[in-house]
């Protein structure tokens, strides 16, 4: 009787078979536009200020006293709001004078109505500076804050992505935003992005725009001592599927539409020389540092690189973009039943966003291989996999092997079964997808629904 190890390998190769040979999909990069234009021609490479350094925390009120602030929302959320990282913000901003709000409501994992209420918060302030202290929820949510506090007669649809909102350009002039990250993983403080749950659809979608990243990032390495090993796992979790999503999504120059004014031009622009340094840099780091981060609280070298790694994939992805595993991962963040995760300190069930991201990144891998087969195979031995004897072919296959092992040696739910979902849940996982294009669309390999579904089926089961 076939293992459950034999089906996954099964479907992988099916979805391998399938893939499209089509030559449009190499990543050679053009230096110059074509002649048809239909394509882009050009990436830009946005990225907020970065300063890291051991309790270089204790710097944000001179920060905001040079920024000339007078009146400042800090965003937290209430678990944070008792911990080191949000007292040494609130000490500096005391220390030099800073008057300030704080605003300990952010939802982990927030959703439109979570949005909505640090929106009308923000207006009602009128602050004239930021600063968010914590993981990916809560710089999101001030970034979003930020926006529609300086945007006031906006709808809230008007810049969330299509096709769920409007996508519109942002126009207006931000106020000054510096992000304190707690977790290693997210990479927000470097990026123009803003993810939330539409509760209606119960998927995931976001804000995306160069307007609305951080002024500055302060990488306080002293925060990732508090963070509990699941916590760990899955922040790191973000960053490997950052790094290999954005160094395989399609370049660049075979994204289309090309625009026809430079603000139209979209922050996920696929993979591109300088996106690709970045990534590759970060897995690099993850795959000698994320193991050691998750065993050993106190290993301050593994914790501390870790955060600059998250920080790195960020740059890289911020500017390239992501593809089908975070595409898929929104319904399964999104469409949670019962399952909560060990280690967070919320009242409501969750899949935290990087277990819900790394659970397809087998499947995902193995499908997308044969559009980047060389790019899938130098991932594979980034992370210890030798391919001294590998044939090409099978450079899918090896990835996935390596990211299974990864995470059965990191102790990873065996798949989307053990996070509660089943194979009647596949049609409404796959529907929650598919508004998700604004990443789905830079996947190497063009994919159905029913390819979709394979790739849910596939990773049912990990081991």
């Amino acid at each position: 009787m076939a293992t459950g190890r034999d089906k996954v390998i099964h479907l992988l190769r099916q979805l391998q078979r399938a893939s499209c040979k089509c030559p449009a999909h190499s990543h050679t990069y053009s230096q110059a536009p074509s002649s048809q234009i239909t394509t882009d021609y050009a990436f830009e490479m946005a990225v907020s200020n970065i300063r890291y350094g051991e309790g270089v925390t204790k710097e944000v009120g001179m920060d905001l006293q040079n920024m000339l602030a007078r009146n400042v929302c800090v965003m937290t959320d209430k678990n944070l709001a008792q911990l080191p990282p949000v007292k040494a913000v609130i000490n500096s901003l005391t220390m030099n004078g800073i008057n300030f709000c704080l605003y300990d409501n952010v939802k982990v994992e927030p959703t439109d109505k979570s949005f909505m209420d640090a929106i009308q918060f923000a207006r009602k302030g009128s602050f004239d500076a930021y600063v968010a202290v914590g993981g990916g929820s809560v710089i999101d949510t001030c970034k979003a804050a930020n926006l529609y506090a300086a945007s006031p007669e906006s709808d809230f649809l008007d810049y969330v992505n299509a096709p769920i909102g409007k996508g519109k350009p942002v126009t207006v002039t931000l106020k000054p935003l510096i992000a304190v990250p707690t977790t290693s993983g997210t990479g927000s403080e470097t990026t123009g992005i803003a993810i939330f749950d539409y509760e209606e659809l119960k998927a995931k979608t976001g804000i995306a725009s160069r307007a609305i990243k951080p002024t500055l990032g302060l990488i306080d390495p002293e925060h990732t001592l508090h963070m509990p090993e699941r916590v760990v796992a899955n922040s790191g979790f973000d960053v490997l599927c950052h790094s290999l999503e954005s160094y395989t999504a399609i370049p660049y120059n075979m994204r289309s539409p090309c625009p026809t004014n430079p603000i139209n031009r979209p922050a996920y622009q696929g993979s591109n020389p300088i996106s690709d340094v970045w990534a590759k840099h970060a897995l690099r780091i993850v795959s000698k540092y994320l193991k050691r981060s998750v065993r050993n609280p106190d290993d301050r070298e593994a914790r501390f690189s870790m955060h600059l790694a998250s920080s790195f994939a960020g740059i890289g992805f911020g500017n390239a973009g992501v593809h089908l595993c975070h595409g898929m991962s929104y319904p399964i963040a999104g469409m949670v039943k019962k399952y909560r995760a060990k280690d967070y300190n919320v009242d409501h069930p969750l899949v935290p966003h990087g277990l819900s991201v790394v659970l397809t990144s087998p499947a995902v891998f193995s499908f997308t291989s044969a559009m980047c087969p060389e790019r899938h195979l130098e991932a594979a031995e980034i992370l210890g996999a030798d391919i001294r004897t590998a044939k090409i072919k099978d450079a899918g296959l090896i990835l996935a092997d390596t990211l299974r092992k990864l995470l059965f040696d990191l102790n990873v739910d065996d798949g989307l079964a053990a996070v509660g979902y089943n194979t009647a849940d596949i049609p409404a996982l796959v529907k929650g997808t598919l508004p998700q294009e604004r990443v789905t669309k830079l996947s190497p390999r063009l994919h159905s629904e029913e390819d979709l579904s394979r790739l849910f089926e596939a990773s049912m089961k990990l081991y």
